[in-house]
C-alpha cells in the first residue's frame, strides 16, 4: 500500500501576513529580526511595498518587496521585514510545525540567549491577555531583538559575532530537537516518502493510488495572531 500524507503539499506551512507598521528606533517600521535553524522560508508578496533585510556571513542585504515578488532564504539567515506601505505577504515555511515548535530564535542581546527560561520570559506572548496587552508584548520583544540585531551589525568582527549568535541559538533549541525530528518525520519526510512510493508504483504500472484522489479546502485555523513579523492568519 502506498504511504499516505494528508498535510499541505510538501509538508509546508502557509500563512497570510500583515507586516507590523510599528516604528522602531532606527526610523523603520516592521517586524522582529530572527533566524531559523532548520527551515527555509519563502515570501509571495500580495500587496503593499517594503523590504526584507537579511544578515548572513556574506553581509547585510536589502531585498525590495512589491506585489508579485517571490523571495526566499535558507536556515541561518537573520531576517527583518520592513513595512513601507501596507506590506502583505503569503508566507511559505518549510517543515510545517517546526517554527511554532521553536525553530525561530530572535536576535536578542547575548545575556537573554544563555538560558531557555530567560529567553522565554522576554519572548512569550500571553495567549489569555487582551489584544492590547499582546501587542505591547510583541512590540517589546521586537524592540529587544532589534537591540541585539544592531549589536551584531556594529560588532568589530560581524562574522565572528554572527557565528557566536548561531552557536547560542543552536544551544538554546537543542532540548527540542527530538520533538522537531518527530514533526519532520510525520510532515515533510512523510510527504517525500509518499511521492517516492508513488513513483515506484507508477514505474510498475500500478495506478491504484490515483483512485484515492481527494480534494481538501480549509480556512485559517487562527486569525490575527501576533507573530514575529506581523499579524498572522495561520493555516494548519
Amino acid at each position: 500500500m502506498v504511504s499516505t500524507y494528508g498535510g499541505l503539499p510538501g509538508g509546508v506551512a502557509v500563512s497570510r501576513l500583515r507586516v507590523y507598521d510599528w516604528p522602531a528606533a532606527d526610523g523603520l517600521r516592521g517586524g522582529t529580526p530572527h533566524v531559523h535553524l532548520a527551515c527555509s522560508e519563502g515570501y509571495v508578496v500580495t500587496g503593499g511595498r517594503g523590504a526584507v533585510h537579511t544578515l548572513t556571513l556574506s553581509g547585510h542585504r536589502v531585498t525590495p518587496l512589491a506585489p508579485g515578488a517571490v523571495a526566499w532564504f535558507t536556515p541561518g539567515t537573520i531576517h527583518r521585514l520592513v513595512n513601507e506601505d501596507e506590506l502583505r505577504i503569503t508566507v511559505l515555511m518549510q517543515n510545517g510545525g517546526l517554527p511554532e515548535a521553536g525553530d525561530a530564535v530572535l536576535t536578542l542581546p547575548p545575556e537573554h540567549l544563555a538560558d531557555p527560561e530567560a529567553y522565554a520570559a522576554v519572548t512569550a506572548i500571553p495567549t489569555d491577555a487582551q489584544p492590547e496587552e499582546q501587542a505591547r508584548a510583541a512590540r517589546a520583544r521586537r524592540d529587544l531583538a532589534l537591540e541585539g540585531y544592531r549589536m551584531l551589525r556594529a560588532a568589530p568582527d560581524p562574522r565572528e559575532a554572527l557565528t557566536a549568535f548561531h552557536r547560542a541559538a543552536a544551544a538554546l533549541v537543542r532540548p527540542r530537537l527530538a520533538e522537531w525530528r518527530e514533526r519532520w518525520a510525520h510532515g515533510a519526510r512523510a510527504a517525500a516518502e509518499a511521492t517516492g512510493e508513488q513513483l515506484d508504483r507508477l514505474a510498475e504500472g500500478d495506478v491504484s493510488h490515483l483512485a484515492e484522489a481527494a480534494v481538501r479546502a480549509e480556512g485559517p485555523s487562527a486569525r490575527g495572531r501576533f507573530g514575529m513579523c506581523g499579524r498572522l492568519d495561520v493555516y494548519a
